[in-house]
């Protein structure tokens, strides 16, 4: 797997947020399975990855007037290759490298760009809430009921209590678990809901799965940058 997502001009940083420590309960209801995660202070990018920023690491060059939209059409694999080729850019080390059966080891001790957990990722979505939702859905995300079926621009609806922009709606989210090993082999989890989807996809505890080579125009990610520890441990 190619590691590196290209050699573009970086001259602007990601905007990131502090995100607390924490616990979150995930669960997944086909399985009807609940489990605790102790969640680490990390840092996580208000917003998914445009395309402009996307732009600047892979050396591709977006159209003037999509710049703001976030990046889609990008899979699983791709994602991680952004992470490490932006880690080089600012001179961090990368937090991915490739394993000797084809897959992706995470060095947790790293202190470059990676993908967010989904502990982190839903930890970070909650922002202290306990509901579905961090607000009313029309005024945080963008989903079937008020997207016109298209792609919005990031930051376009209000964001949670710490920040974080479009946790919800407009693009799903690739996050680096494994969705369910034993069932699907390498499938990797997707989070938040897209522009396309009914309400009940865009909720903070809906988890869904995709193969990491999978892309399609309502999928995303945003990166995340540990705080002197891996970012999540499972609890008992």
């Amino acid at each position: 797997m190619d590691m590196d997502a290209g050699t573009g001009d970086v001259r602007a940083e990601i905007g990131m947020v502090s995100v607390p420590p924490g616990r979150v309960t995930l669960s997944d209801r086909r399985s009807r399975r609940s489990w605790p995660v102790e969640v680490a202070s990390c840092r996580l990018a208000a917003f998914p990855v445009t395309r402009a920023e996307y732009a600047r690491v892979t050396g591709q060059r977006p159209a003037a007037r999509e710049e703001r939209l976030p990046v889609a059409d990008v899979s699983w694999a791709d994602a991680v290759g952004f992470c490490n080729s932006l880690s080089r850019h600012e001179g961090l080390r990368p937090a991915y490298r490739p394993t000797d059966d084809g897959g992706v080891a995470w060095d947790t001790s790293a202190d470059g760009y990676r993908l967010p957990t989904e502990a982190e990722w839903e930890h970070a979505c909650r922002a202290g809430t306990e509901g579905p939702r961090y607000g009313a859905l029309d005024d945080i995300a963008w989903y079937r009921g008020n997207s016109r079926e298209r792609v919005h621009e990031v930051g376009g609806r209000r964001p949670n209590a710490w920040g974080l922009y479009d946790m919800l709606g407009n693009v799903w989210e690739w996050c680096w678990d494994v969705y369910d090993a034993e069932v699907y082999g390498t499938y990797r989890v997707l989070r938040g809901g897209g522009w396309f989807d009914e309400h009940w996809s865009c909720r903070a505890s809906v988890r869904r799965r995709s193969h990491p080579t999978f892309r399609v125009d309502d999928v995303g990610f945003r990166v995340a940058r540990s705080v002197g520890g891996a970012g999540q441990g499972p609890v008992g």
